[in-house]
């Protein structure tokens, strides 16, 4: 009894915190900061001919680092608008998956508790599904032959098929139909364990079911639409296969840039450096919006 007491007050304290998130400290920098500095060190290197397809970092002894694949970045327009586009697609997209996902995670948090089970069910069920075989479908769906010009045609809606695929329509719609329950699941989270008793009271008062939504519900549960609107954004930066069998060339995402300096080009120093300067850029805002909430917890202590 003493040792298990003595056990449990080891992982209770200090020393036991400092155990426990050691593992994933441990999986981070195994798995995420092992893996970006191999990429940051080619991103210092240059392309060439052979195997690997870049110089060594380390010649003769001394490091030979360079920053010309940063400074070529902002050189050509070509990075800095499939960036522009990745972000104004995925910021989109986020927005109608909230748009969309908010009442359905509201109606599910506020549905009896025998019926929620079903209807989360039904919000994870695409995941059954192969993510290829439904970005496929939709190309079925959307082209000018598939079912949605077909029934129109059929119903004298239009009088030729629309030019549905290989648009910036079609990407943000797969985007959305993809992504879509990554939004639910922490909205229904938060709302479901919000105090119902506040909206009881906002309601004795006289309030409005607008007013207490806008007053009660909805800054309640803000920590889930920022966790939503994140998890739909920050993948959907980087999404390659949806631009690429959905869209066209003027939906260029720099997920298929990045394809294209890996396999085609073969030019890894360049598209490590994009690779690493997309991170950057995605990683900095959150790493101060996390700061700032940070700040703001202890100033409220």
């Amino acid at each position: 009894m003493r040792l298990s007491g003595r056990l449990t007050g080891f992982i209770a304290g200090a020393n036991g915190r400092r155990l426990v998130t050691a593992a994933p400290f441990l999986w981070l920098s195994v798995f995420f900061l092992a893996p970006f500095a191999i990429v940051f060190g080619i991103s210092l290197s240059r392309s060439r001919f052979g195997v690997p397809p870049y110089e060594p970092l380390i010649q003769n002894g001394a490091i030979a680092a360079r920053l010309d694949n940063y400074a070529f970045l902002l050189e050509d327009p070509l990075y800095f608008n499939a960036l522009a586009n990745s972000l104004q697609i995925a910021a989109t997209s986020a927005a109608i998956c909230l748009l969309i996902g908010y009442p359905i995670a509201l109606g599910v948090a506020r549905a009896p508790q025998k019926w929620r089970p079903p209807l989360l069910l039904a919000v994870v069920l695409p995941f059954w599904t192969s993510f290829l075989i439904r970005v496929y479908a939709w190309m079925g769906l959307l082209k000018n032959e598939g079912l949605i010009n077909q029934t129109l045609l059929a119903l004298g809606v239009i009088d030729e098929p629309l030019p549905l695929l290989q648009t910036s329509f079609a990407v943000h719609l797969g985007i959305v139909y993809s992504y879509l329950p990554f939004m639910v699941l922490p909205l229904y989270a938060t709302l479901e364990r919000m105090d119902l008793s506040l909206l009881e009271a906002a309601f004795d008062l006289g309030a409005r079911p607008w007013r207490a939504f806008l007053t009660i519900t909805l800054p309640l549960s803000l920590p889930g639409v920022l966790a939503g609107f994140l998890l739909v954004f920050v993948p959907a930066v980087g999404e390659f296969v949806i631009p690429e069998l959905l869209g066209n060339s003027g939906t260029a995402m720099i997920g298929k840039v990045l394809w294209t300096e890996f396999f085609n080009n073969r030019d890894w120093p360049l598209a490590s450096a994009l690779a690493v300067t997309v991170l950057a850029l995605i990683v900095a805002p959150l790493a101060w919006l996390e700061h700032l909430r940070l700040r703001r917890s202890e100033g409220r202590r």
